[in-house]
């Protein structure tokens, strides 16, 4: 392929991934517009913001196989026509139901499209130092993209009604497909490949109803016996679908692969990196509203660092990969990582200069981290299973995410009730900060029982940071472990 057709070929994926990402956030300062103009339930307000993610990670498996035996240009093609089609219904959906079943038809383009966008980059990429460079600018994206999405709500609704957030993708998804039939390589997929209709049923149900469980644990006002009924479900079902596919000779999801070193790797670091990205953006988030005082959309912008270092640190990753190895990427930006956590917690009464340098760090620490465990799995997988290889490395991400707000949010309130019942101002400073304002705002309580809910928040801020330090520090020296014996080739990807 020539030169210009590979990389105009990547920024096509690109601005596909991107799409997909965005969709993901773009709802969180569009949300009460929308539930105003449309007279939603608190139920229906939560599905439509969980459709997407939820759907899309059940389908991720079966569309990776899709791509796998059509072709990923068909399938990578018919995803975003479905999603710009979606995107016009969801932008003038009359009711919140027909928004709903537009959000989760989003999620059906959304899953034809995200493993085929690193699929693709695999199939057009030959150069291994290319290919890690290409990988690099995806991880950009998929790792930082999604802090865009709350920015741009934001802005249009300055201008424009609510619909204006899904109306824009079609424009951009409309030139995107054109450029992808024109650009695309049009490599036939592997006829071989079966699609077994069982393992698409059972990982769909098995997604996301262990999803919908973590989801339903991480909410404050969560239905208990509702989560742990979705999570025996998904569990259970998740379990039979793994024993049939170690029974089938062309399973829809390759778990023998998970036995080879590199692969294994790169999809934990996928898992645990995005969890505890996710948990540390949780409570700086709420800190940064309940106890700075800051409006949702100042603490978007102020968290903004993160994904900027990280969407810059994934093109500078790929190009280090082919000098020192991904394992060593992988551990730095690990370190990297824990140490602009660590930093903030020294320095989080400092400027603002300090503090955005700090998170920059942390930033880049997660791209090169993301960038390079996605190298590690896409070179170690033959092309004709690479779509297989990107929807596990989704689902991975996904659940990562929602382990990442589920555990530690848990931890986060257990500190604090902890420290208010120790301090004995548990029935006024509730389990929670947010209970602990509403008490106040009430006259119920005194200032110094607020001063001392102030405390006990920062308490377990202190706590779940920590914690995630540990763990990225842990998990670098994991890496380097398990990859010491690895031939050199296998470590440069």
């Amino acid at each position: 392929m020539k030169f210009q057709s590979r990389w105009l070929t990547l920024g096509v994926v690109s601005t596909a991934l991107l799409l997909i990402v965005i969709d993901m956030t773009v709802l969180y300062t569009a949300l009460p517009s929308l539930a105003q103009a449309l007279h939603t339930t608190a139920s229906e307000k939560l599905w439509i913001l969980n459709a997407y993610s939820l759907v899309m990670a059940g389908l991720m498996p079966a569309m990776g196989a899709l791509g796998d035996r059509l072709g990923h240009r068909m399938v990578f093609i018919g995803g975003m026509v479905l999603f710009g089609l979606a995107s016009v219904t969801a932008a003038f959906a009359p009711s919140a139901d027909v928004l709903i079943a537009a959000r989760a038809l989003l999620a059906v383009g959304g899953a034809a499209m995200m493993p085929a966008t690193i699929a693709i980059v695999r199939i057009t990429f030959h150069d291994p130092k290319e290919l890690a460079f290409a990988i690099g600018v995806w991880a950009s994206v998929a790792s930082g993209g999604a802090a865009i999405g709350p920015l741009l709500g934001g802005a249009l609704l300055e201008h424009f009604w609510w619909g204006s957030v899904f109306l824009i993708n079609v424009p951009i998804i409309g030139v995107a497909a054109l450029l992808a039939w024109w650009l695309v390589p049009k490599k036939a997929g592997n006829a071989s490949i079966t699609i077994d209709l069982h393992s698409c049923w059972q990982s769909m149900l098995g997604i996301i109803s262990l999803a919908y469980g973590i989801k339903e644990f991480a909410k404050s006002d969560s239905h208990v016996l509702l989560a742990w009924g979705a999570l025996f479900v998904g569990v259970v079902t998740l379990a039979v679908f793994v024993r049939r596919q170690l029974r089938l000779p062309r399973p829809l999801i390759d778990f023998r692969l998970l036995s080879a070193t590199p692969i294994a790797t790169g999809i934990l670091i996928a898992l645990v990196a995005s969890m505890t990205l996710i948990g540390f953006e949780l409570v700086l988030s709420q800190r940064l509203q309940l106890v700075l005082g800051k409006s949702p959309l100042e603490a978007g912008a102020f968290v903004l660092p993160i994904s900027l270092g990280s969407f810059f640190a994934g093109p500078v990753a790929g190009a280090l990969i082919g000098r020192i190895g991904c394992p060593r990427v992988i551990a730095a930006g690990l370190v990297m990582c824990a140490s602009g956590i660590w930093g903030y917690l020294g320095l989080h009464e400092a400027g603002a200069l300090a503090q955005v340098a700090v998170l920059a760090l942390c930033g880049v620490g997660i791209g090169f981290s993301l960038t390079a465990s996605s190298a590690l799995v896409m070179t170690h997988v033959s092309e004709d299973r690479a779509g297989m290889a990107g929807s596990v490395e989704g689902v991975a991400y996904e659940f990562g995410g929602g382990f990442g707000v589920t555990i530690f949010g848990s931890l986060m309130t257990a500190v604090y009730v902890a420290h208010v019942r120790s301090a004995g101002i548990e029935a006024m400073a509730g389990s929670s900060l947010d209970e602990a304002y509403r008490n106040a705002h009430q006259g119920i309580q005194s200032p110094a029982v607020l001063q001392g809910a102030m405390q006990a928040f920062e308490a377990s801020f202190t706590a779940v940071s920590g914690v995630v330090i540990a763990l990225l520090f842990s998990l670098a020296v994991v890496v380097l472990v398990l990859t010491r014996n690895l031939p050199k080739q296998q470590m440069s990807g």
